[in-house]
């Protein structure tokens, strides 16, 4: 399972003194470009190439809160994903130290051509890396995005 260990900083916090829902995302977005990055794609590559990962869709279901400087693990898994890469479903769940799950989010998305800006199929590297995530239990083959 990839993974990271980070920390609920002052900015994440809200009024009730808990991690703000938004936070959750952030955080999920931060392992995903980690694990870009560790795996080829840090955010040069991706301007060389004229492409980014574009989210459609984010769903976070809260299960416990997340205080100030609590220290939280954040995996990530693939949940979906086109034969030719094109489409992905991505899901990263946010953990207490001893495992308990705070929250979990999954993520719709796509690859887009910055200049065409349209989706397109990711170069094969980036395929490869998609690939090497490992799937979560309700794993489905998507359909394609491109036409």
């Amino acid at each position: 399972m990839y993974s990271k260990t980070l920390f609920a900083s002052w900015a994440d916090m809200d009024f009730n003194s808990h991690m703000r829902n938004t936070a959750f995302l952030d955080k999920s977005a931060d392992v995903r470009m980690m694990f870009f990055a560790e795996n080829g794609f840090p955010m040069s590559e991706f301007l060389r190439l004229r492409l980014g990962p574009v989210v459609m869709k984010d769903e976070v279901e809260y299960r416990r809160e997340v205080g100030l400087l609590q220290e939280i693990t954040v995996t990530l898994a693939v949940a979906g994903h086109a034969d030719d890469g094109s489409r992905f479903v991505l899901r990263n769940e946010i953990l207490q130290r001893d495992g308990t799950l705070c929250a979990r989010v999954t993520s719709t998305g796509g690859w887009l051509d910055l200049a065409a800006r349209k989706l397109i199929a990711p170069p094969e590297a980036l395929h490869k890396a998609m690939k090497s995530l490992p799937q979560t239990s309700d794993f489905q083959v998507l359909p394609s995005s491109v036409r």
